[in-house]
């Protein structure tokens, strides 16, 4: 029941290898999480995310996708949402919590350089007050809004040059999932030259859903696919349908269609 959510909630998800989404009751909602390792992998999930929810009664929800050809990426992931969590739960209850987002990643991007050893990760985090969501993006980690009828309302864009290429035009979504520069990412927390992109502040129309995920679901289906998925039925459903498809693809089982092994993370929110 609503009444017994604690007033401030926090949920990591660290070196995750989960069977099953669940589910955590908001005051307004719902958040569905998932985070599994890449099938047959032995390594640490490199993945991490954290839902956090203020005694304001916002909510902030962060993915990091920690770089795997790095040095303890699942470190450098970790350090990334802790980092949010702090900043975010030492805000006043009613405070603009921009600035202690940006101050989280600055902050985590500060420790990962200290580690000295080359860790990066991508970064994805969204901020819900009052019904107007906003993201901000380092990375390839995306973040999407899908209305009720189908609609992709708005998607952060990929840091690479792939994704730059698709938002010019100059590459279709098609051509993007076998490109060999796919997998190229141009900006990382734990970079001297990390930027962070703010996105616009949106307000949620009723029955909105809003997912962020790693790229273990958008190099395993289209965008489209990842529309018609979230637009109707109950969340946990919908995200138990995600995680089938993506992994099924990631067994290269259909030559024709998009896979690639990796490990996975979504949250997704849901009015």
């Amino acid at each position: 029941m609503l009444s017994t959510i604690p007033e401030t909630l926090l949920e990591f998800c660290i070196e995750s290898d989960m069977g099953e989404p669940r589910s955590l009751p908001m005051l307004s909602g719902s958040v569905i999480s998932i985070s599994r390792r890449c099938p047959g992998k032995i390594e640490p999930n490199d993945d991490s995310s954290v839902v956090v929810r203020t005694a304001g009664g916002a909510l902030v929800m962060a993915v990091a996708d920690g770089v795997g050809g790095c040095p303890l990426g699942y470190k450098a992931s970790a350090i990334a949402v802790h980092c949010i969590a702090e900043m975010v739960a030492a805000s006043a209850p009613d405070a603009d919590l921009r600035p202690a987002i940006l101050d989280g990643i600055e902050k985590a991007n500060a420790e990962i350089l200290d580690l000295g050893i080359g860790a990066a990760t991508t970064l994805s985090v969204v901020e819900i007050v009052e019904g107007r969501v906003r993201a901000y993006t380092v990375g390839d980690s995306m973040t999407m809004i899908v209305g009720q009828r189908g609609s992709l309302k708005w998607k952060s864009t990929s840091h690479s040059p792939v994704g730059y290429a698709i938002e010019s035009g100059m590459l279709d979504e098609a051509a993007a999932m076998t490109h060999d520069d796919r997998h190229v990412v141009s900006n990382l927390v734990g970079s001297k030259t990390m930027h962070i992109e703010v996105g616009p502040s949106r307000q949620l129309a009723a029955r909105d859903r809003v997912i962020l995920a790693s790229d273990g679901l958008f190099d395993n289906m289209h965008l489209s696919e990842v529309v018609a998925t979230m637009k109707s039925g109950k969340p946990i459903g919908c995200m138990q349908q995600l995680v089938q498809i993506a992994s099924q693809r990631m067994t290269g089982c259909d030559e024709q269609l998009p896979g690639k092994p990796d490990d996975l993370t979504m949250l997704l929110y849901a009015r």
